[in-house]
């Protein structure tokens, strides 16, 4: 395995197609096909799957791209170090759920760190799919909850794709409501309260189990449900039809705005947020750096 190999995988991968890989390496065609096929034998995977459009990465390959993105990242890193040539683009990717303070880390990250050059990446997106991103090294670092009810199944899947969790806050468990909602009055709102509202919650995909809601108390049961993909579908939702969504009750008004605000629910539970890390590889500085924002903001 060589450098300039993983090198070729990774623009394989992005392009999708191996003849414009392989004008943009500036190789012949044969001779990038021929490199991918001895590195598919060294390590006895099939990392693309070849079709009449053009490539597709296998399973196997998803994974083994993660840490060829690595490599040549901290090999970058090496170069920058001892060369004091500036090589490429900073690259970044989160992770998380749909959390405000998350994106607010994000944002501040960029401005400290972001420099001339850099591709950074934010996905607000379903709870496996952060476990999986992380797992794959798609994605530096996720952001997810545990509580009583799903902390068994969470942690077994972390420890299944070899991750680990750190605790960043505990939170009481809160209520987005829209300003004009007629629960805007109260101080602390109730289970019974809510009763008469539309629930709001996040869509989970083909993984769509209750051990992997973004909301807790996701088993209550309610007459009134409406599932969303984003966070400017739910806010909307919240002020338009008066819905609610149980939260960790964090908030930006700066980012999301004055209209929603969070009220106390008046439940025994909890909500404990924090991140997660591939446990075979080192952070790298941007990831810790976005780390201390994150401890900074919370």
């Amino acid at each position: 395995m060589t450098l300039k190999q993983l090198q070729y995988i990774v623009t394989v991968a992005d392009i999708g197609n191996i003849t414009e890989a392989a004008k943009r390496l500036y190789i012949a065609q044969p001779s990038l096909t021929s490199s991918i096929h001895e590195l598919e034998k060294e390590y006895g995977i099939t990392i693309f799957k070849r079709g009449n459009k053009g490539v597709e990465l296998t399973p196997e390959g998803d994974e083994f791209l993660g840490y060829a993105r690595q490599v040549i990242e901290q090999a970058n890193l090496i170069d920058e170090r001892y060369t004091g040539k500036n090589i490429g683009k900073q690259r970044f990717c989160v992770s998380a759920q749909h959390y405000s303070f998350a994106v607010e880390a994000f944002v501040e990250l960029l401005k400290e760190c972001g420099g001339d050059r850099y591709e950074f990446h934010m996905r607000e997106t379903q709870t496996y799919d952060i476990i999986d991103d992380v797992a794959h090294l798609r994605s530096d670092i996720g952001i997810l909850y545990l509580n009583s009810f799903n902390e068994t199944v969470i942690r077994k899947t972390l420890r299944d794709n070899s991750l680990s969790f750190t605790s960043l806050f505990k939170a009481k468990p809160h209520v987005f409501i829209g300003k004009t909602n007629p629960l805007a009055k109260k101080k602390k709102l109730s289970l019974e309260d809510l009763k008469p509202y539309p629930r709001l919650s996040y869509e989970q995909g083909s993984h769509n189990s209750f051990y992997f809601s973004e909301e807790i108390l996701s088993t209550v049961d309610c007459d009134k449900e409406l599932v969303v993909c984003d966070r400017a579908s739910l806010f909307n939702m919240l002020i338009g039809l008066n819905g609610y969504t149980i939260c960790s009750g964090v908030i930006s008004e700066e980012l999301n705005g004055p209209n929603i605000i969070a009220k106390p629910l008046d439940v025994d539970d909890y909500m404990e947020i924090g991140y997660i890390l591939p446990g075979t590889i080192h952070p790298s500085q941007l990831t810790l750096n976005y780390i201390e924002i994150l401890k900074k903001l919370v």
